[in-house]
């Protein structure tokens, strides 16, 4: 349940246990853009049915001349609340906050979900106990927060919302508005001021996944409308390439409707969505990156099931996929 820092270049070094951003099932680590002088900011999903969305913010500024991970080993971790006007707050998991601190306060002697709750010795508790801190926070139960991913134009960050079945009509919110949510969803918003260290955001849904005929409505108009040509379920992986295209990859249920896990390419500005490649039989499709010419992509397939990527071997594997243009021209234009 924590996040572990690792140091590529350098084999003997000691790999970092970051327990600042908190305990819970992070579903990978997606910093925004680091500027001198400013503090670190990172974001978290907890991947599972109703947990949250955190961020992370350091105590102490970058700067690139001296700038490590110790960065990241002070400051303050917050979780998100989504409110239905599609504002947002981010509350302070922080037993020096006032706000935090009474309700802390005020649940002592009840019980939390299912767990009897008498406080937290210290700020360790408090981070070692993340999801039960964000239950006493008041943060926002979402459908299965996995990747995120940030807009290198507007500075918007984008989360997959996977998908959570046990969702009940009593349980739908404005952020999480489907019931037993089989296909998932993506949300973004964009911190106040475009200042990621800011306490409050404005949020919408940037697309409904699902089978032909999902909308996405925004202001009484579909400005989405999924066909055969892009319906998809389950967002799982994001990236934004260098031209500021975002890539969704899906890790959800195969069937005749959808067939296999696939990727897709999606315009942040008009929200476009085009199915780019289909995996393997079984497989899920993880991590992308391309060079900085953005005319190579490495993609990764995760747990096939057909007899791939060699269909002679009987066991299946994972792999890495290397995609260029018979061209050679930019990947996705």
């Amino acid at each position: 349940g924590f996040m572990v820092e690792i140091d590529p270049f350098n084999p003997e070094s000691m790999p970092q246990k970051r327990t600042a951003l908190g305990r819970f099932g992070h579903e990978g680590v997606i910093f925004a853009p680091a500027k001198e002088g400013e503090p670190v900011v990172c974001y978290s999903g907890d991947d599972s049915r109703f947990e949250y969305i955190y961020k992370f913010v350091s105590s102490k500024p970058y700067y690139a001349a001296t700038a490590g991970g110790y960065l990241l080993d002070e400051g303050t971790l917050y979780v998100a609340r989504f409110n239905e006007d599609g504002s947002g707050e981010w509350l302070a998991l922080d037993l020096e906050n006032p706000a935090f601190a009474g309700k802390v306060d005020a649940a002592k002697g009840t019980t939390v979900g299912d767990v009897a709750f008498d406080g937290f010795e210290n700020q360790a508790d408090v981070l070692l106990n993340t999801r039960l801190a964000a239950d006493i926070a008041g943060a926002t139960p979402m459908d299965r927060p996995e990747w995120g991913a940030v807009d290198p134009n507007t500075g918007e960050v984008y989360f997959t919302l996977t998908n959570n079945t046990k969702r009940t009509e009593d349980q739908v919110n404005a952020a999480n508005p489907v019931a037993q949510n089989k296909n998932g969803h993506i949300i973004r918003w964009q911190e106040a001021g475009n200042d990621y260290t800011a306490g409050s955001f404005e949020w919408d849904i940037f697309v409904f996944a699902g089978e032909q005929g999902t909308e996405t409505v925004v202001d009484g108009d579909a400005v989405v409308t999924l066909n055969d040509d892009n319906i998809f379920n389950s967002p799982d992986g994001l990236w934004f390439d260098y031209n500021g295209r975002l890539w969704i990859q899906t890790d959800g249920y195969s069937d005749e409707t959808f067939g296999n896990q696939m990727m897709l390419a999606a315009n942040p500005e008009t929200r476009e969505i085009k199915r780019f490649f289909v995996g393997p039989q079984g497989c899920e499709v993880t991590g992308v990156v391309t060079t900085p010419d953005s005319k190579t992509m490495f993609v990764n397939i995760q747990h096939p099931k057909a007899n791939w990527p060699d269909a002679n071997d009987p066991r299946p594997r994972d792999a890495c996929v290397i995609v260029t243009r018979n061209d050679g021209g930019v990947i996705g234009a």
